[in-house]
């Protein structure tokens, strides 16, 4: 019997849902792709921020959680997606060949592989979503209303709906007793407050970094730098304007940056959707993707992070496009639950927050083979665990040259051999 062709609503056309959008179609399923910007691109479009922008954290003016320095903490062969490498040949006007390109030469990369794969046709832009219901028989009603437009927005009932939104739009801002006022310190140390800090520290008097993992009484100025230094979290700010830390030891500063990362946010889904978010925990998803109450008809992907992203949604997207299919069976609402329990009970085990728990940082290439399996697709590419691997331990040891010192260079070329069935 040939497999159902459904109609399908994908929220969002970054990276997550132009992969969606492919390996729904390929399925045989009819994709509508609804995006805010004008666009392509999701996270991966840069627009320098306004200079009156009304919002705490001046973000209003761009949807996307760049800076204009970015560039990528992963080298561009392992990033890309399993069947379109991510090599400076495979993108047309390529001005970025590096192997950790700026955030410029991943767009391109991105609107390449959508006029590749003729996803532009699929894509309303400038539309949001403003909300999703469940309808009776397990169907959505999707409300969406062109930006600038009053209101209530055109109704249309789908089959399914796909959440590619991402998790780089809600700030989440650090919570300081005191703090109401424009006062400089960096609040965060992963990827981010580690790029940001060296920006700053070229033409700041001073810079510090307030790193909530930290010990207690952690001040230390870091290698290389007369200017920047390494603290505990802060405990509060003072009337004076002192920031004072865990230890102590206060200082006077100009600027607040939270560089703390994001919040899962799905405004436009209700209570009907079978998930709530609590402390970054999107509960429950079976395997990340489904909420047991209502899968297959409501799906996310792209939700883990600590892992190589373009590929995981590559072969989530995969894996529900075959679901919806139904040439893949999913476990019992009941079996789906218990293995939800199951992986909490594993965190709790671990002494993992709440917070970590779509954080695949010991997980991912596990997953990503698991989901190969299921959907009869080879699984990741060695040469790609092995770079991956190789990348973070030269972070560590390089962490100011990473991107242009490397000693992995049998890698490339193993990679780059690899790539010629695509090119």
């Amino acid at each position: 019997m040939p497999s159902p062709s459904l109609r399908l609503a994908v929220v969002g056309a970054g990276a997550a849902g132009l992969a969606a959008a492919r390996e729904l179609r390929r399925e045989g399923h009819a994709p509508v792709v609804f995006e805010r910007a004008a666009a392509v691109g999701g996270t991966w479009l840069y627009a320098p921020p306004a200079a009156a922008a009304a919002d705490p954290l001046g973000a209003a003016a761009t949807h996307s959680s760049l800076y204009a320095s970015l560039r990528t903490n992963l080298p561009r062969e392992c990033m890309g997606f399993l069947d379109f490498p991510f090599a400076a040949a495979a993108v047309p006007g390529s001005g970025d060949a590096r192997r950790f390109p700026g955030h410029e030469e991943v767009l391109r990369y991105l609107e390449e592989f959508a006029r590749r794969f003729d996803l532009h046709r699929l894509v309303r832009f400038e539309t949001e979503v403003v909300s999703v219901r469940r309808e009776h028989g397990g169907r959505w009603a999707v409300t969406s209303r062109k930006l600038g437009e009053k209101g209530s927005g055109e109704e249309e009932v789908y089959d399914a709906v796909v959440v590619c939104n991402g998790h780089y739009t809600e700030p989440r801002v650090a919570v300081i007793p005191g703090v109401d006022a424009c006062v400089v310190i960096i609040i965060g140390a992963s990827a981010s407050a580690f790029d940001i800090s060296r920006d700053i520290a070229s033409m700041a008097k001073e810079v510090h970094i307030a790193d909530r993992s930290a010990p207690a009484s952690t001040f230390e100025k870091q290698p290389g730098y007369d200017n920047l230094w390494l603290h505990s979290m802060i405990d509060h700010a003072q009337d004076d304007g002192n920031v004072v830390f865990k230890d102590g030891s206060s200082i006077k500063a100009d600027v607040i940056m939270h560089c703390t990362g994001y919040l899962y946010d799905f405004p436009f889904l209700g209570d009907d959707s079978g998930i709530t978010v609590d402390d970054n925990r999107i509960d429950p998803l079976y395997k990340h993707v489904f909420p047991p109450e209502v899968a297959p008809q409501l799906s996310f992907i792209g939700v883990p992070w600590k892992v190589i992203p373009f590929p995981l949604f590559e072969l989530q997207s995969k894996w529900v496009a075959a679901v919806l299919s139904e040439r893949i069976k999913l476990p019992s609402k009941d079996e789906m639950i218990e293995e939800v329990k199951a992986y909490y009970s594993e965190l709790e085990s671990r002494g993992w927050p709440r917070r970590y728990t779509h954080n695949f940082s010991n997980c991912q290439f596990e997953y990503d083979d698991w989901l190969a399996e299921q959907c009869s697709y080879p699984p990741i590419e060695e040469w790609r665990k092995l770079m991956y691997a190789a990348n973070a331990k030269n972070k560590k040891a390089r962490p100011e040259s990473y991107r242009d010192e490397w000693d992995d260079d049998y890698l490339v070329v193993e990679a780059n051999e690899d790539f010629k069935k695509y090119l």
